[in-house]
């Protein structure tokens, strides 16, 4: 019979797992306190813990995160893991240090089923959903390496004071494995982070986004990329099935419960594609209703995308004219883009079981001038 993963658990079911082996449930609250804020991997450690329990779960119970294929470290302090999740595929996960925060960006599945245009992850197609073990696995890990890069313990103080599902893959396609790591990033027996500090970015998944609002809301980022559904249709192929009214009216019911009072949205900057003013002023009519700020992207490029960078003088006049419409608007620096671990460009290793990657190999798909 093999062996549950403690990883995987959120506190309700860690409780109903130890109810299983015959103890009391605060022995729940112990057993997170030592996986996700200590960083034990080792049921001896543990000692607190009766040795009769501590028997029971190195006989039936494991913590095990992905394993460690590659450390990169950018030029500019940006931290990138390649981590193996078996069969051949392997995810990446950055962490972000600033002088305010340390923002890490986690993968939810093996590639990406949704192919955007500009994204590297959904050109090499999709494997599978990753595991709740195998998401909060990458925190798990990167938060206790990166206190023993820093020469803290293990009760130290926190480095990763922010989580972002924004790495490989569409989280709301894998909702029922990332709704239990929601949880455990939030509560207070593992990383005790707040709502405001976990964003979630989807391409626009409607019924999910409704979900999420009822189960556990957390700050949430849509990758628009568009102002209207011809020139979405072809750069975020989802907004066929969900296209911008509904997106952005799911938008306005997340409002209701989420924990900031604005949807972020995100928009990749692409050369005479979607930086016009024309495109701006359109932008600016089509979420006039939905408290929001801008995450302007520089698009970063990569072999095949037949896509190019905005200029920097563009971007700023694209910003400017929405911050002259009242919206807040921000330009995202780019970070780690000298190790490919820039906004876009997370690849890892996936063996494509959809046919994706092999139908992407070579192809370039035009954007006509028209939808400028």
């Amino acid at each position: 019979m093999p062996r549950t993963n403690l990883l995987g658990l959120d506190l309700a079911a860690l409780t109903a797992y130890t109810e299983s082996l015959g103890e009391k449930p605060f022995r729940a609250r112990q057993l997170a306190r030592w996986i996700h804020q200590r960083g034990a991997g080792d049921f001896d450690a543990m000692s607190d813990l009766a040795k009769s329990l501590r028997a029971k779960l190195a006989e039936h119970a494991e913590i095990r995160a992905p394993s460690v294929l590659r450390d990169t470290t950018s030029s500019d302090g940006t931290r990138k893991w390649l981590l193996d999740v078996g069969a051949g595929n392997a995810i990446e996960t950055v962490f972000i240090p600033e002088d305010d925060r340390g923002t890490l960006c986690i993968s939810t599945q093996a590639g990406c089923a949704v192919n955007c245009l500009f994204c590297s992850t959904g050109r090499q197609g999709f494997n599978r959903n990753l595991t709740t073990a195998e998401i909060v696995g990458q925190l798990w890990w990167a938060e206790h390496a990166l206190r023993r890069t820093a020469g803290l313990g293990a009760e130290g103080e926190r480095v990763i004071s922010n989580v972002v599902l924004m790495g490989m893959g569409e989280p709301l396609q894998n909702y029922d494995a990332v709704l239990p790591a929601l949880r455990l990033m939030l509560d207070d027996n593992a990383y005790g982070l707040s709502r405001r500090r976990v964003t979630l970015s989807t391409s626009g998944m409607v019924p999910q986004i409704d979900r999420l609002a009822g189960d556990c809301p957390v700050a949430l980022a849509v990758s628009l990329h568009a102002s209207n559904d011809a020139l979405r249709d072809r750069l975020v192929p989802l907004n066929r099935k969900y296209p911008l009214a509904e997106l952005l009216g799911a938008c306005r019911r997340y409002l209701r419960s989420a924990p900031r009072d604005f949807i972020t949205f995100e928009y990749v900057m692409l050369d005479g594609v979607n930086d016009s003013d024309a495109r701006a002023d359109e932008l600016i009519r089509l979420v006039r209703d939905v408290p929001c700020k801008f995450n302007l992207i520089p698009f970063n490029p990569f072999p095949e995308a037949g896509l190019k960078r905005s200029s920097a003088e563009r971007i700023r006049a694209f910003a400017q004219r929405l911050i002259d419409a009242g919206i807040v608007t921000t330009t995202r620096k780019t970070r780690g883009d000298d190790i490919d671990a820039a906004c876009g460009q997370l690849a890892g290793e996936v063996l494509d079981r959809t046919g994706v990657s092999e139908r992407n190999r070579g192809r370039v798909v035009p954007i006509a001038s028209a939808t400028h």
